[in-house]
């Protein structure tokens, strides 16, 4: 099909992405790239693992004792939180086999759908990848908010600042970053500085909260609420199982990666999947044993411990979020960037006025509705629902049956339509659970609230 947009270079490619191929051979075939302002095929898989694992540790994992673990107990939440990484695997799997599908370079989700299903698809997808990318640079800005806050009430009595003066600090400097690095490749040296960050704040609060259960009573580990409440939670927390080990956009990371571009991929995939989980659960599961069903939203409001390590893991959790939220925003980077012709060096004078305009616009969007409603887990329900289910699920697998449709067994057909049947489901009570959510915080908060 024809698509909208610049127009298409052609280039021979070492393909290893058809998989009824010998991969013991290189299978040279020509693939159209298409046009882009930023870099495509340069990073190394490690690089790009470390953009993935950038994603699952950021400052997210303090929160998912109380959003996944409270809910769901220790059983349903360490069932969970395995069974999410195996499906997200497979998922994401699935995506990236397609990459090269139908001689075609797929830098973009929207790109993907809109090649398989037609221009709908494509307005469609962007609609649902810009939502979900959007909502959760939403969730870090409140998130990086809420490090400062902390920072803030360990050295002071009076609490004048309130949540919202952190959150358009946040504001501030992350729009500061999005000027100065001008695409996702760019981020090689931060992203070796965001794996230290995470390493510091996932070990504080791993190390403060053993200190904190060995010396507490017995915890209280049952689920709390009512009969019904628990129902729209566990809900809320299996969105949140979604949310946590995918990105919504793996075909643009992909595009960075050197090719062989499938095969790299699936390294990065695996690198995620396997070391990169390791302290998600260490932090979600440390902190549920610390505190059981009182586990805070945000796990370094929960430990004791000396005021200066703490400092130094809120500080870590901010600055990390910064980068992170930089990945998540390159998607709607890289489209204005391209639409609009911002190529050459970054430092030239229309290249920078651009991205101070039009990315510092983006973040200054994205602070307001932060700080109007600061309300962390709301967003990784409703996101987790409206978008990460169908894009990361629903999708990856419907468009893996179209695409393959004439190599499948009849077996395998069944266990896809299987699965966008179940994630459909699973999508719809999700989002009925997020809304629900929204409305009982809605009255319990006000706008601009100070939590």
């Amino acid at each position: 099909m024809e698509q909208e947009g610049p127009k298409d270079s052609e280039t021979r490619v070492p393909n290893d992405h058809d998989h009824d191929h010998d991969h013991s051979a290189t299978n040279y075939v020509s693939i159209e790239i298409p046009d882009t302002a930023h870099q495509i095929s340069q990073d190394s898989w490690l690089q790009v693992g470390f953009v993935l694992t950038t994603g699952i540790n950021s400052a997210y994992v303090l929160g998912y004792s109380g959003a996944v673990m409270v809910p769901l107990g220790w059983i349903g939440g360490v069932v969970g939180l395995i069974a999410a990484t195996a499906i997200s695997l497979y998922a994401n799997a699935l995506i990236a086999k397609l990459h090269e599908y139908g001689g075609k370079r797929h830098i973009r989700y929207r790109d993907l759908a809109g090649f398989i299903y037609g221009k709908k698809a494509y307005s469609l997808t962007w609609a649902l990848q810009y939502v979900n990318l959007f909502m959760i640079n939403v969730g870090y800005i409140i998130l990086a908010g809420q490090a400062l806050k902390a920072i803030y009430v360990l050295y002071t009595v009076d609490h004048a600042m309130k949540l919202p003066y952190f959150i358009a600090i946040t504001g501030f400097v992350c729009g500061l970053f999005a000027i100065s690095i001008p695409n996702l490749s760019a981020l090689r040296f931060s992203l070796g500085l965001s794996t230290l960050f995470s390493l510091i704040y996932i070990v504080v609060a791993i190390v403060l909260s053993v200190q904190d259960g060995i010396k507490a009573p017995p915890r209280d580990y049952s689920i709390p609420g009512t009969d019904t409440s628990k129902i729209f939670t566990t809900v809320g927390a299996m969105a949140s199982l979604v949310f946590a080990f995918n990105t919504g956009m793996l075909p643009e990371i992909q595009a960075t990666v050197k090719q062989p571009a499938v095969k790299n991929m699936m390294k990065g995939l695996y690198f995620q999947f396997s070391v990169g989980v390791l302290p998600l659960y260490a932090v979600a599961f440390t902190g549920y044993w610390a505190y059981g069903s009182s586990a805070s939203s945000y796990l370094l409001n929960s430990v004791g411990g000396p005021v200066w390590v703490k400092t130094v893991a809120n500080l870590s959790a901010f600055l990390q979020t910064v980068i992170a939220l930089h990945i998540f925003a390159s998607p709607m980077y890289e489209y204005l960037d391209t639409k609009y012709g911002i190529k050459g060096s970054a430092l030239a004078a229309r290249n920078l006025s651009f991205r101070i305009g039009v990315r510092g616009g983006y973040i200054a969007l994205t602070t307001l509705l932060s700080a109007i409603l600061p309300f962390i887990g709301d967003f990784m329900s409703l996101t987790g629902a409206i978008s990460t289910f169908p894009l990361t699920f629903i999708l990856a697998n419907h468009m893996y049956l179209i695409a393959k449709k004439n190599k499948l067994s009849s077996v395998s057909k069944l266990w896809h339509w299987v699965n966008v049947i179940l994630f459909s489901c699973l999508s719809v009570a999700a989002a009925v659970s997020a809304v629900r959510l929204i409305v009982v915080d809605s009255k319990a908060y006000h706008l601009f609230a100070d939590l």
